[in-house]
């Protein structure tokens, strides 16, 4: 299925939200933020600070747009945004290339390097039974507390066994598996550069030695050979055919490969313990970074993966989000523009419509991992209204933010928390929510493109052109404050919505 639907370049004015760190003089980097929604493309200085950047933009109307992706036509976008970024920077030479992209994806490629199989991402759900067989197969406790990853059909090792069924001939072909990262710096650099960030989010990863898990793979069947060495240091040059397309990047060397989540905390300036990154696009997710290693206990609704070989996030991620409003404003046919629907949203108490929704129309992930869960919506009478149910799903979501939120304080206690995304950005109203279903303070400020900003600064990092990423500090748009009464009402809209869960999910665990 081609994701190139209208695929057009705009663009994007230089950012100055963040603080600016000290650097060197005399240094271009070249950054690429690859998403499931489109791709960017901008130059930072040595300060850390967009020069310029522009944006090739992928139309999807759901989420359903994006469970498979044409891998050749996202290489393309990116190609696309490198060359309408250096017209308009023809006197810049660049030395760094730092790339964040989207985790959880796989494909297979053959001897030649052509696909043998689609590009899988997140959102493909249909391994699910199979992520659920494997508990019975193996010790899910043990494998989680090794790789960071629960048992699910976002990860590998369910995403391989059912490629394995359902693409027989193309899984025999496969000489390598990789994600769109791999792919893409295969097409870029001639090889397909692994990074322990990408590798982290597989499911195959012993986050502690930083290296396959030679246990878990050859438990599953697959061959070594099949997996390409993990590379903790980068230095790769373009090939010569890209080299050529763009003189500016001739000497630019690859220095860094990052997951699209822990990028958006580094450029967020959420790269402590001491805050936690929430963030809400068409999914969701709350996340921690911080240097040392793994927790030793994690609790079974998180995820553990890496920023670098220093460095772990560690956080839960929703599958509904931002795409979940879009979808029920789309599907309810609200006839109200946004600030209306906002106003009309305001002035409903909370919890007062007494309905319960069960936000899993794209299944879940964190806390209970039920790849086959779905949505539903409990309480429905005569006289519910559609902006009633609009206000149900936030209010929702915002329950599953709290049960991540409680979890991460057993790794990050009495954090701050910064809110993030485009999601929350066009819509106060949401973060008040979410800020008083949690009864906590909520920032919100830092870059509206932070992870583009992130692998930027990872990039100057590592070559010692800045300090470290954790002197990066937030800008503060707007505090949040909770209201405590309604953080009882919300308290009690939580408790019920966990009551149905036991009672329609948990059988499904």
């Amino acid at each position: 299925m081609s994701s190139v639907l209208d695929a057009t370049v705009d663009r994007v004015e230089p950012e100055s939200e963040m603080v600016p760190l000290k650097g060197k003089p005399g240094l271009t980097v070249l950054s690429l933020d690859v998403g499931t929604s489109g791709v960017r493309a901008a130059l930072f200085d040595e300060e850390g600070n967009e020069i310029r950047g522009v944006r090739v933009g992928r139309n999807a109307s759901s989420l359903t747009d994006f469970t498979e992706l044409d891998p050749e036509a996202i290489a393309k976008e990116v190609f696309e945004a490198i060359d309408a970024l250096l017209v308009l920077s023809p006197a810049d030479e660049v030395e760094l290339i730092a790339i964040s992209t989207f985790w959880h994806s796989l494909l297979g490629i053959d001897e030649t390097g052509a696909t043998t199989t689609p590009l899988l991402t997140w959102a493909d759900t249909r391994a699910t039974q199979i992520a659920k067989a494997f508990r019975s197969e193996f010790n899910e406790f043990e494998i989680h507390r090794r790789t960071g990853c629960r048992f699910h059909s976002s990860y590998w090792p369910a995403k391989l066994r059912w490629l394995q069924r359902e693409y027989g001939d193309g899984f025999e072909r496969t000489r390598l598996w990789l994600g769109f990262a791999e792919y893409l710096t295969l097409k870029l650099f001639g090889e397909p550069i692994v990074s322990v960030s990408m590798a982290s989010a597989t499911g195959l990863l012993n986050q502690r030695t930083c290296d396959w898990d030679w246990d878990l793979i050859g438990a599953l069947g697959v061959s070594p050979d099949a997996l390409p060495l993990i590379s903790r240091r980068l230095n790769g040059a373009l090939q010569e055919e890209f080299a050529n397309r763009w003189p500016q990047l001739r000497k630019a060397r690859l220095t860094t490969i990052v997951g699209d989540g822990a990028a958006n905390n580094i450029g967020g300036g959420c790269a402590a313990k001491d805050k936690i990154a929430l963030m809400v696009g068409t999914s969701g997710a709350m996340r921690v970074v911080f240097e040392g290693e793994p927790p030793t206990t994690l609790p079974p609704s998180l995820w553990s993966y890496r920023v670098d070989d220093r460095r772990v996030v560690v956080g839960g991620a929703l599958s509904d989000g931002g795409g979940l409003y879009r979808w029920l404003t789309q599907s309810l046919i609200v006839d109200q523009d946004p600030i209306e629907l906002s106003r009309t949203l305001s002035a409903i108490d909370p919890d007062s419509h007494g309905l319960t929704v069960l936000p899993f129309w794209s299944g879940e992930r964190s806390t209970g991992w039920t790849g086959d869960a779905r949505g539903a919506i409990l309480g429905l009478t005569q006289t519910t209204t559609p902006v009633e149910i609009i206000l149900a799903a936030l209010e929702a979501i915002a329950y599953r933010f709290a049960l991540i939120a409680g979890a991460l304080e057993s790794v990050a206690p009495g954090a701050k928390i910064v809110a993030t995304g485009n999601a929350l950005r066009s819509s106060p109203l949401w973060s008040q929510i979410i800020t008083d279903v949690l009864g906590r303070q909520v920032i919100f400020g830092g870059s509206p493109e932070a992870s583009i900003r992130g692998a930027a600064l990872l990039a100057l990092e590592a070559v010692g052109k800045i300090g470290s990423i954790g002197e990066v500090e937030i800008s503060v748009d707007d505090v949040f404050e909770p209201d405590m009464d309604r953080h009882v009402v919300y308290e009690r809209g939580l408790e019920r919505q966990e009551e149905f869960y036991r009672k329609l999910v948990a059988d499904l665990l």
